[in-house]
């Protein structure tokens, strides 16, 4: 759904993207991690053919962001840090004018128009001008006109912010319940819980380009090593440990807790567990210790800082 390949854009002196490399199937939900000024936003703009790259180049939704930069806008659903809101129309009518930019028909308008403002608490608030509007209340009128014509390609920049802890996870759920095997997401955010509660595969950017991508799991192994899993017992350890597998490391053993650590944790843990087990130690609970997504962030930021990207 989306495929960009070495995607750079300069501003006279300035390279606000360098080499941006990504590629969203349909039914994934991508997001891209970063600091500000990383070129998150520039590239959306790419993506969307608002601006053109001075290298590079992509395709969204089967259409060259390049040569078709019509036919992509009209198959994607856009929410940036600026709205452009028309902040003097009612709601109901500014949702009513983009509907028919985007060709629906009267009965699809209206209906559309109904479900998501209904969705998003501003059925009641239809008639009110969207200068009027909170913060929180004009980022979901964003998102539902963004939604309006229901697009393959949602680009989402920052979808959450300004918004309540209710009114945040209302959009969480309704990104949540947008997947489907047709249509592919590309999140950028700045908060990394919620990448990690709704994407498939993240992207942290640095420098104008994506220093490392992968899914939670896989950044986290390549970035703070293997998992460590504590094993809680019936009883204190006493003497030495049974033997355990070769891969696997002995991390600590004290009271009733044995925390252990193997690359090939899958395979390795009921092994661990069986070992146990057989030298006499009931098994309470087995499980992981939580690794941040946040540690894996600063790890690339400060590896980035030091190759000199």
């Amino acid at each position: 759904m989306i495929l960009a390949e070495r995607l750079a854009k300069r501003f006279d002196d300035l390279w606000a993207v360098t080499d941006f490399s990504l590629e969203v199937r349909p039914g994934e939900v991508v997001a891209v991690l970063g600091p500000n000024g990383a070129g998150k936003t520039t590239t959306v703009r790419m993506l969307v053919s608002i601006l053109q790259p001075t290298r590079g180049r992509a395709v969204v939704a089967g259409y060259d962001t390049s040569s078709h930069g019509l036919e992509v806008r009209r198959r994607v659903g856009v929410l940036t840090e600026q709205h452009g809101l028309y902040l003097r129309m009612p709601a109901y009518d500014y949702l009513d004018f983009f509907g028919r930019v985007y060709g629906l028909d009267d009965a699809t308008r209206a209906e559309r128009i109904r479900h998501w403002m209904t969705y998003f608490g501003l059925w009641e608030a239809r008639a009110r001008r969207i200068g009027t509007y909170s913060k929180g209340m004009q980022q979901k009128l964003a998102l539902a006109r963004a939604l309006l014509h229901e697009p393959p390609v949602l680009l989402l920049d920052e979808p959450t912010s300004a918004m309540d802890p209710e009114s945040a996870r209302l959009v969480r759920e309704a990104i949540q319940g947008l997947r489907s095997e047709e249509r592919a997401i590309l999140l950028c955010t700045h908060n990394l819980q919620e990448a990690e509660m709704l994407a498939d595969r993240i992207a942290i950017m640095t420098a104008g380009r994506v220093a490392a991508v992968g899914t939670p799991r896989a950044l986290k192994d390549a970035w703070l090593g293997a998992p460590i899993f504590a094993v809680h017992l019936t009883r204190s350890v006493e003497g030495d440990l049974p033997p355990m597998p070769p891969s696997v490391e002995v991390v600590a053993a004290q009271g009733r807790e044995v925390r252990v650590r193997s690359p090939r944790w899958e395979e390795d843990n009921p092994r661990v567990a069986a070992a146990l087990m057989a030298a006499g130690y009931g098994i309470v609970r087995f499980e992981e210790e939580p690794r941040r997504l946040e540690e894996v962030y600063l790890r690339v930021m400060a590896h980035e800082v030091a190759d000199g990207n």
